[in-house]
C-alpha cells in the first residue's frame, strides 16, 4: 500500500467552526446542520482524509455544505487517532506505521454503526463525499449501495481499473470524481480509465469528472488558498460537489 507525499502535505486553514461534536452509536462525529429548514431524511456523510475531523479544514468544509442546505455528519473513523495538524509537512512522521493501524477492519465498522443509527432516526437517503483516504470508503459504501450519491476528491487506495469496474457493476449511486493535474494516487491514467468506463452515458445512474489544472493531491482540503489555481480548484470542486448532490440526492 503506497501513499504520495501530498497525502500529508498542505496548509492549515483559518476560521471558526460552526458545527458540534457529538457521539453517534459510540462514534465521535462532527455535525454541521443548516441554519434554515432542510430535508430531515437526507444526510451527507463526510469521510475525511487522514487528518480526520479534528483538522479545522475538514470542519470548515463540512460547515460549507451545511450552509448550502445539507446536514453533514463527519465521522471520526480513526478512533481519536487522526493525524495531528503538526504532522502536516513533517518529513519525520511515520505515516506508514500510522496507516497500518487504520485498515478496513478498523475503519468500516464505525461507518456502519453511524449509518444504522441515522437510519433509525429516519434518514433514508445518504450522500457521501470522500477526500483522499475517505475516497476508498466512499467507493466501498457505494459498492454495497448504502449511499445514494457518491463524490470523491483526489481519492486514495483505489485500484484502477478493478475498483472502477466493480463500481460500474455493483453500484447504483451517481458518481462525481474531482480530479487534478498532479496526483500519484489517482493519476491521469486512472482518470482516463474512469471516463472510459463510466463516460458517454454508459453509467446509467450518472457520472461526471471534474479536472482542475495546477492542483495537487489534497487540494480540496489542504490546498494553499494563496495560490490562485489551487483556490480556483478548491472552490470549483466544492461547487461541483454541491451541484451534484442537489441534482442526484
Amino acid at each position: 500500500m503506497s501513499f504520495c507525499k501530498h497525502c500529508i502535505q498542505g496548509v492549515r486553514h483559518e476560521g471558526e467552526p460552526l458545527g458540534n461534536l457529538e457521539t453517534i452509536a459510540g462514534v465521535p462525529c462532527y455535525i454541521a446542520t443548516p441554519a434554515v429548514d432542510y430535508p430531515k431524511d437526507k444526510v451527507i456523510l463526510f469521510l475525511p482524509d487522514v487528518f480526520g475531523i479534528e483538522l479545522i479544514n475538514n470542519k470548515l468544509l463540512a460547515d460549507d455544505f451545511a450552509k448550502n442546505g445539507f446536514k453533514v455528519v463527519a465521522l471520526d473513523y480513526f478512533d481519536g487517532d487522526g493525524l495531528a495538524a503538526d504532522a502536516m509537512n513533517s518529513p519525520s512522521f511515520d505515516f506508514m506505521g500510522w496507516l497500518s493501524k487504520h485498515g478496513a477492519d478498523q475503519v468500516r465498522p464505525p461507518l456502519d454503526k453511524v449509518v444504522a443509527a441515522l437510519k433509525a432516526e429516519g434518514v433514508t437517503k445518504f450522500g457521501a463525499t470522500g477526500y483522499c483516504f475517505g475516497g476508498r470508503y466512499t467507493f466501498d459504501l457505494a459498492f454495497d449501495n448504502i449511499i445514494q450519491c457518491a463524490v470523491v476528491s483526489h481519492p486514495s487506495l483505489l485500484k484502477s481499473p478493478a475498483d472502477l469496474e466493480t463500481y460500474f457493476a455493483k453500484s447504483k449511486a451517481p458518481l462525481l470524481i474531482n480530479s487534478c493535474e498532479i496526483d500519484q494516487m489517482f493519476p491521469a491514467e486512472a482518470q482516463a480509465k474512469a471516463d472510459e468506463i463510466f463516460g458517454d452515458g454508459k453509467f446509467a445512474p450518472g457520472y461526471k469528472r471534474e479536472y482542475f489544472p495546477g492542483c495537487t493531491h489534497g487540494f480540496t482540503v489542504r490546498g494553499d488558498m494563496k495560490d490562485p489555481l489551487i483556490k480556483a480548484g478548491k472552490e470549483g470542486a466544492f461547487k461541483a460537489t454541491v451541484e451534484f448532490f442537489l441534482a442526484h440526492l
